[in-house]
């Protein structure tokens, strides 16, 4: 198996395991997980700083990513006013997302994705050919770094998700408080 191959037999894999997980997360109740919703925020915010570097190179690329951010925040921000907050007397304090923001958005990447990828599969189906037609010392880029509109759905992701898992935080607390009264 060629080397190319066996890095997509490893990867579409992984990215399908990432996918359901994250699908199965926007259906019923679920736990709050204070430390896990602290970390992901922790870690989406790291991805956002790294893909806006992006923007280094190509502003276009950083004006998509932004865009995306702040749309997502006010989705997230929308998110959390659908969202229901329960108890639960096995799981404890307990939150219902609403199914259809998290649906459309994980729609909207795996959409995206597909496309680029149908896109730029001839271009990887020709890409031996094309490295050794190119001149020592040249870079050959393939495409895909180069696209604001799907740095756009990635910020929609960034930004939902930091803004929602914030805002359970914040309403997690509220939630506590008023359940102590």
């Amino acid at each position: 198996m060629s080397p190319h191959l066996m890095s997509y037999a490893i990867m579409v894999p992984l990215v399908l395991l990432i996918l359901w997980r994250r699908i199965s997360r926007q259906f019923g109740r679920q736990p709050i997980r204070r430390k896990r919703m602290i970390v992901r925020v922790a870690i989406f915010a790291v991805i956002g700083c790294v893909l806006l570097l992006s923007g280094l190179r190509d502003v276009r690329l950083a004006e998509g990513l932004a865009g995306g951010i702040v749309l997502g925040a006010g989705l997230g921000l929308l998110g959390l006013r659908l969202t229901r907050f329960e108890t639960d007397p096995e799981r404890g304090d307990c939150y219902v997302p609403n199914p259809w923001i998290g649906a459309v958005l994980v729609a909207l990447l795996l959409g995206r994705l597909m496309w680029r990828f149908l896109v730029l599969w001839p271009q990887m189906q020709h890409a031996e050919s094309l490295a050794a037609a190119q001149a020592p010392g040249t870079s050959m880029t393939m495409g895909y770094q180069s696209s604001p509109l799907t740095l756009l759905v990635f910020g929609l992701l960034i930004g939902y998700y930091i803004a929602y898992y914030a805002g359970l935080l914040i309403h997690h607390r509220r939630f506590q408080r008023a359940q102590a009264r």
